[in-house]
C-alpha cells in the first residue's frame, strides 16, 4: 500500500475503486479529517475508501515517528453501519508504519481520549461521523494529551498522505483491550454523588452516547428518563445533534410529558451536551457555558475561562462573573483551538457555543466530553436546591440570541468568500455606514468576521472548519427585533456572492 499516492478522485463501482486509494483533499480540515464515504446507491459521490483509509492510517504512524512521539496509539469507532470497516483500515495502516494498535471497541470521542491517559497511550485516533448525517466519516487525532491535532498537525499529515510518503515500518501489532468503557465510566462517576433528587431526561437520538449516558447519570444519583439511548446506526428519530432544532425540540416536548427538571442530549460522538430546561426552553450551550461559569467561579474565585468567539458577550459582561473575579478569554471557534487555549492559559473551563466544553483539572482532565459537561449541569442544580434549571436560565441579564445557522459554500471556496466578507464589512466600517440606525464600533477578525453595533448587538459570519458551509451567529443585548434585524443584514449581505447557497436553519 505505502507509496501508492492517492487519488483526488474515483468513480465507485469500478475496478479502479476497488484496487487504488481514494482521498479527496479536502477532507484535511483545520483540526479535523472529515470525508463523505457515501452509502450504497449514493448518488453524492464518495470522497474516501478503504484504501485511502488506510494510507491515513500510514500518514499518522508516519507523523508520529516525524514527531517523536512513542508509536502507541488508542483506536475506537462510532455507532455507525460502516466505522469498525473503516477503523480496521485505519488500524492496517497503522500497523504498517510500526505503530502499536490498542482497539478500545465501540467508544465514545472522549472515551478515546480518556483511553490516552488510562492505557498510557500519546496517540488517539477516533473514528467517528461526529454529529454529521449518515454517510459521513471522519478521525479526530492527537498525539499530546489532551490535545487534538490542529493546524499544524493536519497539514503535515495532509502532506504526508497525499503524496504518498509514508513508510512501511517494523515493530507494528495489534491488541483489542477489554474494558476501557466501564473504566471510562467508574472514572466519570467517582467521588459524585447528587444530594438532591433530579429527575433528567438523556436524549441519545440512538447515536452512541445511548451507551453510555444512563448508566453515568443514574449512577450519580439522578433519576433518567432515557429517550431514543438504544443504539441504531438508522437514526429513526432525528440525528443526534444537540444543536439541532428537531433534537431540541424532541427535548422539550419530553421534558414537559414526563416532568423533568433539565433533559441533556448528547451528540453523534458524546463530546456535546445540549439543555432544554424545565420549562422545555431551550438553551443555547454559550448560555449554559455562563451559568455554569457562575457556579464554578463561586467555588473558584477568580477563576480563567476561555470562550469561542460565537458566544455570548455576557463572559465579561456579567455581573456575578465580575464580582467573583473571573476572566474570559475569547477565541477561535473550534475544539481544537478551545481546548489548546485552555490548557494554554490554565483556564478551569473553556466554552465552546456548538457544546464542546474542557473541564480542566481539578473537574475534568482538559479534553471535551458531553457527560463530563451533564455532570456539571446536574451538580449545578444540586447546588441550587431552592431554583429551578428555569430560574437560573432567567437570573442571567437578558440577551437575544440566534442559534448557528449554516449557508451552504463549497469547502474550496468558503475562505476566499470569507476574506471578501471581512473586506466589505470592514469597508462599511471605515465609511461610517449604518445598520439598524447604529455605526459598526468593532470588527473582530480574529476568526471570520464579527461586527458589533453601539448598542452590543453583534453578528458573526466564518467559514466552517467541518462542513462545506459558511457559520452565521447573532446576539443583541438590546432586543429581539435588533438580533432579527441585523441577521437580515447578514442575509443581504451573503445574498450578494453566488458561492452561497441555501441555509440549514433561519430564525
Amino acid at each position: 500500500m505505502t507509496n501508492r499516492t492517492p487519488k483526488p478522485a474515483l468513480s465507485p463501482n469500478t475496478i479502479e475503486f476497488e484496487t487504488q486509494a481514494l482521498v479527496k483533499p479536502t477532507g484535511f480540515r483545520e483540526y479535523d479529517a472529515r470525508w463523505y464515504f457515501g452509502l450504497p446507491g449514493d448518488e453524492k459521490p464518495s470522497e474516501l475508501n478503504l484504501y485511502g483509509v488506510q494510507a491515513l492510517g500510514e500518514g499518522l504512524g508516519m507523523l508520529m515517528h516525524e514527531r517523536g512521539v512513542p508509536p502507541k496509539m488508542a483506536v475506537g469507532h462510532d455507532f455507525r453501519h460502516y466505522s469498525l470497516g473503516i477503523k480496521q483500515a485505519l488500524m492496517l495502516g497503522l500497523v504498517n508504519a510500526g505503530v502499536e494498535v490498542l482497539d478500545i471497541g465501540l467508544a465514545l470521542s472522549p472515551t478515546a481520549y480518556f483511553a490516552q491517559f488510562h492505557l498510557d497511550c500519546p496517540g488517539v485516533a477516533m473514528v467517528t461521523a461526529s454529529h454529521n448525517t449518515n454517510g459521513w466519516t471522519g478521525v479526530k487525532m492527537g498525539i499530546e494529551p489532551p490535545l487534538t491535532f490542529g493546524p499544524d498537525e493536519m497539514a503535515r499529515l495532509k502532506e504526508i498522505v497525499l503524496n504518498a510518503e509514508s513508510e512501511h515500518k517494523p515493530g507494528g501489532s495489534y491488541r483489542y483491550v477489554e474494558g476501557v468503557r466501564q473504566a471510562f465510566i467508574d472514572d466519570l462517576v467517582e467521588g459524585v454523588q447528587l444530594k438532591n433528587k433530579i429527575k433528567v431526561v438523556a436524549a441519545c437520538g440512538n447515536g452512541t452516547a445511548g451507551a453510555f449516558a444512563e448508566e453515568v447519570l443514574t449512577r450519580i444519583g439522578a433519576e433518567v428518563v432515557a429517550v431514543e439511548c438504544e443504539l441504531d446506526y438508522s437514526f429513526p428519530n432525528y440525528n443526534p445533534n444537540p444543536e439541532d432544532m428537531k433534537m431540541l425540540h424532541a427535548m422539550a416536548d419530553a421534558c414537559k410529558k414526563h416532568g423533568a427538571d433539565v433533559a441533556l442530549g448528547f451528540d453523534g460522538d458524546g463530546d456535546r451536551c445540549g439543555v432544554v430546561d424545565n420549562e422545555g426552553e431551550e438553551i443555547f450551550a454559550d448560555k449554559v457555558g455562563v451559568m455554569l461559569a457562575r457556579d464554578l467561579s463561586e467555588l473558584y474565585p477568580n477563576a480563567q475561562f476561555v470562550a469561542d468567539v460565537k458566544s455570548t458577550g455576557l463572559f465579561v459582561t456579567d455581573p456575578v462573573l465580575l464580582k467573583n473575579g473571573a476572566k474570559t478569554d475569547y477565541y477561535k471557534t473550534g475544539h481544537s483551538y478551545i481546548k489548546r487555549r485552555s490548557k494554554e492559559l490554565n483556564a478551569l473551563v473553556g466554552f465552546e457555543k456548538s457544546g464542546h466544553y474542557f473541564f480542566n483539572a481539578p473537574i475534568g482532565r482538559g479534553y471535551d466530553c458531553g457527560l463530563t459537561s451533564a455532570i456539571a449541569i446536574l451538580q449545578m442544580l444540586d447546588r441550587n436546591p431552592g431554583k429551578s434549571m428555569a430560574d437560573l436560565r432567567r437570573a442571567l441579564p437578558k440577551t437575544w440570541g440566534s442559534p448557528t445557522m449554516s449557508p451552504y459554500c463549497a469547502d474550496e471556496e468558503k475562505y476566499g468568500v470569507v476574506d471578501r466578507i471581512i473586506a466589505d464589512v470592514q469597508k462599511s466600517a471605515d465609511a461610517g455606514e449604518t445598520i439598524l440606525g447604529q455605526k459598526i464600533v468593532d470588527v473582530n477578525t480574529v476568526n471570520g468576521v464579527r461586527m458589533t453595533l453601539e448598542d452590543g448587538t453583534w453578528g458573526l459570519m466564518r467559514a466552517s472548519s467541518n462542513t462545506p458551509n459558511l457559520v452565521v451567529v447573532v446576539e443583541s443585548p438590546a432586543s429581539e427585533e435588533n438580533m432579527i434585524g441585523m441577521f437580515r443584514e447578514i442575509e443581504r449581505r451573503l445574498a450578494q456572492y453566488d458561492e452561497i447557497g441555501e441555509f440549514d436553519q433561519k430564525i
